[in-house]
């Protein structure tokens, strides 16, 4: 059986104003073939979970610059799970302290990508999570 394309939703919550990573990730996504929306600067967690319900998205991956990375990826998750999007993959990229990581694994998100990573790595990452998941085993 032919698998759909991998649905992603790529977003900046909060004030942070640089998206350019955000951008460059959503492109190469794109061209190694998924469907992408990316929703923009400055969304709230309920915007993105409401896109994701809308959207019927595989994966949301936040892009956050500013510092606040778990105060989002807790709200997101939150509402993500309000809405029964329990089987969302959630990953992020941006400046992330090391030191954060452990607390962003128990709240679910599935991998942080910082400055510098290659595409390829986050485009297999999401080939792999979202083919595993598709086959029930995440």
């Amino acid at each position: 059986m032919i698998q759909p394309p991998i649905r992603v939703l790529i977003a900046k919550p909060g004030l942070d104003g640089h998206d350019r990573g955000a951008k460059v990730v959503a492109r190469a996504l794109r061209d190694a073939g998924m469907e992408v929306v990316y929703t923009g600067l400055r969304q709230s967690a309920a915007a993105i979970a409401v896109a994701a319900l809308q959207e019927d998205v595989d994966a949301v991956g936040l892009s956050v610059l500013s510092g606040s990375h778990l105060h989002h990826f807790a709200e997101l998750v939150a509402e993500l799970r309000s809405k029964g999007l329990d089987d969302v993959l959630v990953f992020g990229g941006g400046i992330v302290p090391d030191a954060d990581r452990p607390e962003l694994e128990r709240l679910g998100v599935g991998a942080v990508f910082g400055p510098g990573t290659d595409t390829h790595a986050v485009v297999a990452y999401l080939e792999g999570e979202v083919a595993a998941r598709r086959a029930g085993g995440r």
